[in-house]
């Protein structure tokens, strides 16, 4: 009996079989990771596990006894290199697996500084895997030169886990600002000045030219002529979806392999879930890089693959831990035509309310956990706050949920 194959062992996909065999799926479920670690979390790799806070137990999603005692098969080190629909098997290594339905969960990829730009150099990295994790902890010594090319929030997190190790650090971003593709200008602001306190120099509005140095990385030319000295680089200038075997196998692809709202791809047997997964949302297309849709998606395409016949309602939040500051994000703010920006209890809390044609769309709450939960619950509910009550600072977070109408 073929059963259920599960591509991808990341976050959604470690959600989805166990989701199954919570539901009583009493078939084969098979798990299959490149990787050669059991199913961990990602977002401490740039924090916590970069720290030397968390060991590599903490980091696992599941005790490595869960999957045999759950009749899971959990096969690692194993790359699936194609998949045969009419077949309805896939190669993963050197072994030809059967399915009756599969599930696609294989994350992103981070995106790479070319080989022509020196990015092939020895000492430059991305953090993404346990592999790049433990590749550059020796790195992270006091005194020494961290350059670290992208400002966005995975940049800034490996910029406050560097200046708590001790090493200078500069920070370099094409855009004219940090967190500018997802952040309005204030909260941009708030973090520049966060890391500009910490000793971290970030250059806006410049690019490499190349990374330079005999083999291993010494120094980068950037395009407005400086030249930065760098021990060593991290490069964190986003992710792509892994799509290569879906398009191999002429599934259709747009911003990731394309499902329907049940999570069904362009083939009926053959599912997609988490990162690599693009899906329809309030009358658009969108794809979601975040642990809550890992999970959420996953377990509803669970349901589904079992025949639950759900529609896939996202509610995406975000987070990021930087210093001892606390980013919480709600909604998704594209297509934002005003910010009503209120402070908090302290200077150094504050929230920026999001809208667009008089709705509430999305909230980035600075270690403002209540500003954080009435805009998340807002917006959830499908409903919105006026933008005169948010500024009116009489007005606490329980007042503004109770002001709340649907839009």
């Amino acid at each position: 009996m073929a059963g259920i194959v599960v591509v991808g062992a990341g976050q959604a996909g470690a959600s989805l079989a166990a989701k199954v065999r919570a539901l009583g799926y009493d078939g084969p479920v098979t798990l299959i990771g490149e990787e050669p670690a059991p199913p961990y979390q990602r977002p401490p790799l740039s924090k916590g596990y970069l720290l030397r806070d968390m060991d590599l137990e903490r980091l696992y999603l599941r005790a490595p006894s869960f999957w045999k005692e759950n009749e899971i098969n959990l096969k690692l080190s194993a790359p699936v290199t194609s998949i045969d629909r009419s077949a309805k098997t896939l190669v993963a290594g050197d072994e030809s697996i059967p399915y009756e339905k599969l599930a696609l969960t294989m994350g992103s990829r981070p995106r790479l500084i070319p080989a022509a730009w020196g990015g092939d150099l020895r000492g430059v990295y991305t953090i993404r895997t346990l592999a790049d994790a433990d590749a550059m902890a020796a790195e992270f010594q006091s005194g020494r030169k961290l350059l670290i090319i992208g400002g966005g929030y995975l940049g800034l997190e490996a910029a406050a886990v560097g200046v708590k190790l001790g090493l200078e650090i500069t920070l370099i971003e094409m855009a004219p600002r940090i967190l500018q593709r997802v952040a309005a200008p204030p909260t941009s602001d708030y973090f520049r000045r966060l890391h500009c306190s910490h000793g971290v120099n970030i250059l806006e509005n410049i690019g490499i030219d190349r990374l330079t140095g005999d083999a291993r990385v010494s120094s980068a030319d950037l395009s407005n002529g400086m030249k930065i000295p760098a021990d060593f680089v991290i490069v964190a200038i986003g992710v792509t979806p892994t799509t290569s075997i879906a398009e191999e196998a002429e599934l259709e692809i747009e911003n990731g392999i394309r499902t329907d709202a049940q999570g069904r791809t362009s083939d009926p047997n053959i599912w997609s879930a988490g990162e690599c997964a693009s899906f329809p949302y309030k009358g658009r297309r969108i794809r979601l890089e975040s642990v809550g849709n890992a999970i959420d998606h996953a377990e509803l395409v669970a349901r589904n693959m079992l025949g639950a016949c759900e529609s896939y309602e996202a509610k995406p939040w975000f987070w990021s831990d930087q210093y001892d500051v606390k980013l919480q994000i709600a909604g998704l703010n594209a297509g934002y035509d005003r910010i009503v920006q209120r402070n908090g209890d302290h200077e150094r809390s504050l929230s920026m309310w999001y809208y667009g044609g008089g709705r509430l769309l999305a909230v980035d709450a600075i270690n403002e956990p209540r500003a954080y939960m009435a805009g998340k619950r807002i917006i959830e509910a499908g409903q919105t706050v006026a933008p005169e009550h948010v500024a009116d600072l009489s007005k606490d977070a329980k007042a503004l949920l109770l002001l709340a109408a649907r839009f």
